[in-house]
C-alpha cells in the first residue's frame, strides 16, 4: 500500500464497493464480508463521503453523462416512503424520559 501523510492510502474502491454492497443486500454494516475490511473503517468512510456530499456529486455526475448520452428517464424514479407504526404499549412510561432530552 503506498503511504500518505498520515499512514497507508486506503483502497477507496474497495470502500465504495463495500457501501454500495451494504446498500444493494439492506444488510447491518456489521454483516460487511471480510473481504471489504474492518465495516467500521467503511462505515466511517461512508459517513465522511456522506457528509462532505460525495453522493450527491456523484449522483448529479451519473445523470448528466446519462442525459447527454440521451438515456436518463427520470420517469423510472421512484422513491420508497415506507412507514412502521408502533403500537400503542411501545410509548415510554410518563416521567420516565429526562428533562434534558424529550421523548
Amino acid at each position: 500500500m503506498p503511504l500518505g501523510e498520515r499512514g497507508p492510502i486506503p483502497d477507496l474502491r474497495r470502500q465504495f464497493n463495500a457501501v454500495m454492497w451494504r446498500f444493494r443486500t439492506g444488510s447491518p454494516w456489521r454483516d460487511l464480508p471480510e473481504e471489504y475490511g474492518p465495516w467500521s473503517t467503511v462505515y466511517d468512510r461512508f459517513r465522511s463521503w456522506a457528509t462532505t456530499g460525495v453522493f450527491e456529486e456523484l449522483t448529479q455526475a451519473v445523470i448528466a453523462e446519462a442525459a447527454a448520452r440521451g438515456q436518463a428517464d427520470l420517469d423510472l424514479v421512484s422513491v420508497d416512503s415506507t412507514t412502521a407504526r408502533a403500537h400503542h404499549h411501545a410509548e415510554p412510561v410518563p416521567g420516565s424520559c429526562p428533562a434534558s432530552r424529550p421523548c
